[in-house]
């Protein structure tokens, strides 16, 4: 039977190589791959702990699923990532990141923050009280 191991989203933005450099210097992300190797990339592969995230140029994804020809970079869609100590990872991007939503206690017993990034992508981060 098949089994699920891991889901990394490739995500459409206008310039890969400032996506890049905002999730590594201002989330502490590592840079993984890109394609091509040097000068503006077409795609690019960061990781965070166990959280990876792919992006790629707006006209080379469209080119390669025709399907999303008529959709828009941002749009209505969250990245939602579970964080261990998410106090620090708080305070170690705070000064950087465009906080949406400030650190608050859910409803739902979790303590969260959210940003935008620089594509318009919203990430809340997500950790559950011990």
């Amino acid at each position: 039977m098949a089994k699920l191991e891991s889901l990394t989203p490739n995500i459409m933005v206008n310039n890969v190589n400032a996506t890049i450099d905002y999730y590594t210097n201002n989330l502490g992300f590592k840079l993984i791959d890109t394609n091509p190797e040097s000068g503006q990339h077409d795609w690019g592969y960061v990781i965070l702990d166990n959280v990876g995230m792919m992006f790629q140029e707006e006209k080379s994804l469209k080119t390669e699923y025709k399907e999303i020809e008529p959709l828009n970079i941002g749009g209505a869609l969250t990245f939602y990532i579970r964080v261990k100590d998410i106090n620090s990872y708080y305070n170690r991007i705070s000064q950087e990141a465009n906080i949406i939503k400030p650190m608050n206690k859910t409803f739902y017993g979790t303590n969260e923050f959210a940003i935008m990034d620089l594509n318009g992508f919203i990430l809340t981060f997500s950790e559950i009280p011990e």
